[in-house]
């Protein structure tokens, strides 16, 4: 048995959408630890993307904004797994249509769609799945390594993954009176994915970031996704209510001399 004792055991994933995805690389490493996989995608045509990813996994579609979708999704999924050892949140939204504008023009409608979308589906696929998770199995939603750094260009989603932060900590709280299932989140740094491509701005912010790290090398979409299938295993069975943030040590490094240099000047 390896250390991440994966084998023979249920994941299901939500979130896969190409070979870029950080659900992808869970998945992936899901898949080559020996577990099985279940994915959850948004539509007909991200299943079909699916399927030629991981042709040997149940891929189901699910609008996790629809309740009834959801609860649905359980039928389906417990009809044909029965138990499921961990489940992946690995869900975001924003309606970026309108180019970038300052934070304080948010829009209502925007605001609401995407914290019902990237954060309160959490809840909802929590409570519809709480039957079928296994007494010590583990819940991992992909936040962001920090939402007190007021990156412009990422605009409302910061705060709405704040709450996808606070969220995972009241759910940890809630099971803990029925199980021992963990509810843990990966924050990774930037990422070269397809989902930030769509983020005004974002190249530039990457770029200064890679930059940032202590090591001068971006952080990668596997690292993140290593770390999540950490906190899936058993391997992490003390590590509850958590973020780790995988940032190649951005937080520590903001007066990296280097950059200092590059702005100020002098030797």
């Amino acid at each position: 048995m390896s250390f991440l004792e994966l084998e023979g055991k249920n994941f299901l994933v939500f979130g896969v959408a190409n070979r870029k995805s950080v659900a992808y690389f869970i998945a992936d490493i899901i898949k080559a630890e020996g577990g099985k996989l279940f994915l959850s995608v948004e539509n007909e045509e991200r299943k079909e993307a699916a399927e030629k990813l991981f042709p040997t996994a149940e891929v189901f579609t699910c609008d996790v904004s629809d309740d009834k979708q959801v609860k649905k999704l359980a039928t389906d999924v417990e009809n044909s797994a029965g138990t499921i050892h961990g489940i992946v949140h690995s869900i975001a939204f924003a309606n970026y249509s309108d180019g970038f504008n300052p934070f304080h023009e948010t829009r209502k409608d925007d605001f609401m769609q995407a914290l019902d979308i990237s954060c309160f589906s959490l809840i909802t696929i929590c409570n519809a799945f709480k039957e079928l998770l296994d007494k010590q199995g583990a819940v991992v939603t992909i936040s962001i390594s920090t939402t007190r750094m007021a990156s412009e260009n990422y605009g409302y989603m910061a705060p709405i993954k704040a709450a996808l932060d606070s969220t995972l900590t009241f759910l940890a709280k809630s099971f803990s009176h029925f199980s021992e299932v963990r509810f843990n989140a990966v924050g990774p740094g930037l990422l070269k994915t397809s989902a930030s491509a769509g983020i005004p701005g974002y190249v530039d912010s990457y770029l200064y970031a890679q930059q940032m790290t202590l090591r001068k090398r971006a952080v990668e979409t596997r690292e993140a996704a290593a770390a999540a299938v950490f906190l899936l295993s058993p391997a992490s069975s003390g590590v509850n209510a958590q973020k780790i943030v995988v940032d190649g040590g951005m937080e520590t490094n903001y007066f990296d001399r280097e950059n200092v240099r590059k702005i100020v000047g002098g030797k």
